[in-house]
């Protein structure tokens, strides 16, 4: 099978990275796509849950769907240079991914030849573990910023840009290969839409979606049904993790002490103090206030990543740099923030705001128990604002 015509094997590098000049012309094409002075990353960013939005959930109609623990990115459908389909993921970094078009396919309604341009799909790239044992790529959507050159969509409500997505791209896309099954094999990955419920099926999720997923999942999601899409961090996006998986990317600074030998302490003689690489260093967290000067502007956090020797060791032997790397951390059982994986899809740490959204959800604790309790009046209020629409 050619290289270029079978799913991807990793979803962290998905394709080939633009670079300088083609990099700068696509980010510029988002841009004015979507009618933004900023070529930054468009995607809306969810808040973390807190005692609070279980008012909210009441208050408002909210769609909830399951949290994949994949790689976030928005799938670009446009063309290039000589008129041929080209697709792209863009990550957080805002990083582009070319996929080879002989990967993907996106026709038109009754047309299987046309295909999509200047089409922004909001989604997130997971592995899911087949019954046979086989790994199978797929992009699950959950929201549509701009569909065949046409922006307006980020302002209509989330209900209406699923619907445009379902109709315009996701039926034609499923009916093409109704018709021609062989060929689903052959593409980069498979498209699906995100299962969404109303706000109030907490326990369908917990019950029957959660424990029939074929890739991990690490909570929920929480969206307005009513609200525009919103670049940047999204007040109406509340990503619910049980309590003791809330976690935090901060930046890692790790400062190493400085001993100064004795006789026996001297390696080769050496009488000079001397940096000790070996033994565990003091390992300090640090949060993003946001950017400035040169670069982001970084404050130290209250408390230090606690690492034990055996963690050290274990550190040390993966030969990759540390220093300022961002780091997911949580908190144990004995309140010690502990590292739970390396974030490199991300350029910078969680912002000062989103580290006080997460430590309240950390302080609330709201458990799945919670969520359950709160489904029936969260039901009861949904129903009441239909009875008063109507």
């Amino acid at each position: 099978m050619n290289e270029n015509s079978q799913p991807i094997r990793d979803i962290a590098q998905p394709g080939i990275k633009a670079e300088q000049r083609l990099l700068r012309i696509l980010r510029d094409e988002i841009a004015k796509l979507l009618d933004r002075s900023s070529t930054g990353f468009p995607g809306a960013q969810p808040v973390s849950f807190s005692r609070r939005h279980l008012d909210e959930l009441r208050k408002e109609d909210y769609y909830v769907c399951e949290k994949s623990d994949g790689i976030r990115y928005l799938l670009y459908l446009t063309n290039d240079e000589n008129g041929n389909a080209a697709h792209y993921l863009i990550d957080r970094k805002n990083d582009f991914w070319w996929i080879h078009q002989r990967n993907l396919h996106f026709p038109l309604q009754n047309d299987n030849v046309s295909f999509h341009t200047g089409t922004l799909i909001d989604g997130e790239l997971v592995l899911d573990t087949m019954p046979d044992g086989r790994i199978q790529p797929k992009f699950l959507v959950f929201d549509l910023l701009a569909l065949d050159d046409k922006a307006d969509l980020i302002s209509k409500p989330l209900d209406k840009r699923l619907g445009y997505f379902k109709e315009h791209v996701m039926r034609p896309y499923k009916k093409l290969f109704q018709e021609f099954p062989d060929e689903l094999q052959f593409q980069a990955f498979q498209v699906e839409m995100k299962e969404m419920q109303f706000s109030y099926g907490i326990e369908m999720m917990f019950r029957e979606v959660l424990p029939s997923l074929k890739h991990q999942n690490d909570g929920l999601i929480f969206t307005c049904r009513t609200s525009p899409y919103q670049f940047g961090t999204d007040q109406h996006i509340v990503k619910w993790k049980p309590p003791h998986d809330n976690t935090v990317d901060f930046r890692l600074r790790l400062a190493f002490p400085t001993v100064t030998p004795n006789d026996d302490q001297a390696p080769d003689g050496q009488k000079d103090p001397f940096i000790d690489y070996d033994s565990v260093p003091d390992a300090r967290l640090f949060v993003f206030h946001g950017s400035g000067g040169d670069g982001g502007i970084y404050r130290e956090f209250s408390d230090p990543l606690y690492l034990t020797e055996a963690e050290w060791e274990e550190l040390k032997a993966l030969g990759d740099p540390l220093q300022d790397r961002v780091v997911e951390c949580a908190l144990d059982e004995e309140k010690r923030w502990r590292l739970y994986r390396f974030r490199d899809d991300k350029h910078e740490a969680n912002h000062s705001t989103t580290v006080f959204s997460v430590l309240d959800s950390i302080r609330d604790g709201i458990t799945e128990n919670d969520l359950l309790e709160a489904a029936r009046g969260i039901k009861d209020s949904w129903k009441m604002r239909q009875q008063q629409q109507r």
